[in-house]
């Protein structure tokens, strides 16, 4: 961790324990968008979160990865929804070496959103298709696509912009309530392309993506054993803290070892990314696949740990729980990025 980055860590978090608590939390989850736009708002003017993957000559910051994973590592420790990781990391990654400079701009602000369709029902499916510049098919599981104010869907071989009136959006609710999806359908939609060789700028932007998930779980399972600790040290149990328990002890000890290898492989793939390693994409696959199974081990052991109340609505730990499991299958499954690390080594 360099200066400035320590200082941006340091800038959210403020502005996090200024704005954020549990209740905070399920506001959130209840509004109508899905996430808070007030403290969205005050992380673009206040912080530049939106503006750190897009270049300076389009009014951003022209932050490398590492950057991005350390706002996405305190997002993440309180499961803080947002547009960040779909507009201002997916979209604008893929945009960013484009001359796109008004779409750039107004996501560098904040004011604007954008979302990417690339996926169909299984993530390696690519369902749209392009006929004399107008785009049919169904794209799901698409970061914030129905709030989008700028649609990009990738199609053929081409990256293309398309209006978001011309699109059948509904959000599709699923077992995460902090994460928003979205089904797009296209049926002869009107498109621009944006850029040619859509496809390894895709694979590109989505290593990126997943370098960045992979420290926001690594930042949401650091907090889940904090709370876990926590918990443990203040119940008594015999008439003693249930955290003194040598039992527990070595339960927690086991998890602090997995957050820790977590953060470390998650930073290993955004360094080599800023690098430019030839081997940044086995990086990349190690830090997701090692990342969704440690989050999801942490998760699991909270509420084991919790007991009773760990299995309340009330309590924070069936969403860590729930986050842990769909964002271990956002961006491919461990599976998936086990074969591709093995692949590449052959």
């Amino acid at each position: 961790m360099t200066s400035e980055l320590d200082d941006l860590a340091g800038a959210v978090r403020s502005v996090v324990d200024r704005r954020w608590s549990p209740a905070a939390l399920r506001a959130a989850i209840d509004a109508p968008d899905g996430f808070d736009r007030g403290l969205w708002s005050v992380l673009c003017e206040q912080v530049g979160v939106a503006a750190l993957a897009v270049p300076e000559e389009h009014d951003g910051v022209g932050a490398g990865v590492r950057a991005l994973q350390v706002v996405a590592e305190e997002l993440g420790r309180h499961l803080i929804p947002s547009p960040f990781l779909g507009s201002a990391v997916l979209a604008t990654t893929l945009l960013a070496e484009t001359d796109e400079a008004e779409l750039l701009a107004g996501l560098a602000s904040g004011a604007r959103i954008a979302a990417v369709a690339f996926a169909g029902a299984d993530f390696a499916d690519r369902p749209v298709t392009v006929v004399d510049g107008r785009l049919s098919g169904t794209a799901r599981f698409v970061l914030d696509g129905d709030l989008a104010d700028d649609l990009l869907v990738v199609a053929g071989d081409g990256l293309h912009l398309v209006d978001g009136a011309a699109a059948a959006r509904r959000h599709t609710p699923s077992m995460d309530p902090t994460r928003r999806f979205a089904e797009i359908v296209l049926d002869g939609a009107p498109a621009r392309l944006v850029r040619d060789g859509a496809a390894a700028a895709l694979q590109r932007a989505l290593d990126v993506a997943c370098a960045v998930l992979a420290a926001e779980q690594a930042g949401a399972a650091a907090q889940a054993l904090a709370v876990t600790v926590e918990y443990a040290g203040s119940r008594v149990q015999f008439g003693r803290p249930i955290g003194s328990f040598q039992a527990l002890k070595h339960r927690m000890a086991d998890l602090f070892v997995l957050v820790e290898s977590a953060r470390s492989a998650a930073l290993a793939a955004g360094e080599a990314l800023d690098r430019g390693d030839d081997d940044a994409t086995i990086a990349v696959a190690t830090a997701k696949a090692y990342c969704s199974e440690s989050f999801s081990a942490v998760a699991a052991e909270m509420i084991q740990l919790h007991g009773g109340i760990g299995i309340t609505w009330e309590h924070d730990a069936h969403l860590y729980f729930k986050r842990a499991h769909s964002s271990s299958q956002l961006f491919g499954d461990p599976a998936h990025h086990l074969a591709r690390r093995e692949l590449i080594h052959s």
